[in-house]
């Protein structure tokens, strides 16, 4: 890995003969198309083809196993945790990048690229001059834990990633939810009321978490409540064995009042969709404006 202690300026295209025989040998194990999308950002400085070259690195060191997932075109799939790819061979694909696109990636950068999104945004942000966006915060299980109000067995956040603009997270049905021996007879299913709850407490998680401007001072993790609900559509059943995939992003926040929009997705599927989650919160040593509002989520 380049031991370069400044971003890159603006990619300069600029390809010779040489270049490109080298280039051919480093991606012979990629795709036909991987290469294509490599020769076409070295020679026009395309930042679009990136994410084609990323994805064809990625699937040349991933197990067979993997390959079909990368191939929905999915990118919040998790290098590591959702394609096995262990740090090793994570430095590989990124030395691998960094030779195919001559960009430079240090080793305290790496830490913070989870997804193939992660990858792409910070790529496309490096060899186009552009700031680097800050990448989510991840929050292991005793992170959310230790963070949230809710807790087991009313707890459906079980990791999460948290930035200035999103959300995401993960639940797992275990099939041994008190709520799932009922709902129903000899035919477990996820009621949707659960996955609206789930959708909430991503985004009391986004409130506590803090770092956006709008938030003026730390929000009080006793004084979060759940104020309405608008434009739900549920388009999958989901049954015990299956991972949720959570995700919310801020519409409006203005104390004491908060709108988030959230998305529930099992693989690539869509699962359930709220256009409005509204939150009422208040803030570390005030008394919420909305006392009587229904506690949350």
């Amino acid at each position: 890995m380049s031991a370069s202690d400044s971003p890159s300026g603006p990619a300069t295209p600029s390809l010779s003969a040489a270049d490109e025989a080298l280039l051919r040998e480093s991606l012979k194990r990629c795709s036909p198309a991987t290469l294509d999308a490599a020769l076409t950002y070295r020679r026009t400085g395309d930042v679009a083809a990136i994410p084609t070259v990323v994805l064809g690195i990625i699937e040349r060191f991933v197990d067979p196993e993997h390959r079909p997932r990368l191939k929905t075109g999915a990118t919040d799939l998790r290098v590591i945790e959702d394609l096995g790819v262990d740090s090793l061979t994570m430095l590989e694909v990124v030395m691998l990048v960094e030779e195919s696109l001559k960009v430079s990636i240090k080793n305290e950068e790496l830490r913070d690229l989870r997804t193939i999104a992660d990858i792409n945004a910070f790529i496309e942000a490096r060899v186009s001059g552009k700031a680097v966006p800050t990448p989510l915060k991840h929050y292991p299980p005793e992170a959310v834990l230790e963070m949230m109000p809710m807790q087991p067995p009313f707890l459906f956040i079980q990791e999460a990633s948290v930035g200035s603009a999103a959300a995401t997270g993960r639940y797992q049905v275990a099939g041994t939810e008190f709520f799932l021996q009922g709902h129903f007879k000899n035919n477990p299913v996820l009621p949707a009321s659960i996955m609206l709850e789930a959708l909430g407490q991503l985004a009391v998680l986004f409130l506590l978490r803090g770092g956006v401007a709008e938030l003026e001072h730390p929000v009080d993790p006793a004084a979060v409540f759940f104020t309405s609900c608008e434009g739900v559509r549920c388009q999958r059943v989901v049954k015990p064995g299956e991972t949720l995939l959570l995700s919310v992003r801020p519409k409006r926040i203005k104390a004491p009042l908060a709108t988030f929009e959230g998305t529930v997705k099992v693989g690539d599927e869509k699962a359930a969709f709220a256009e409005e989650i509204t939150l009422t919160f208040g803030y570390v040593g005030q008394v919420p404006a909305a006392s009587a509002a229904v506690p949350a989520v």
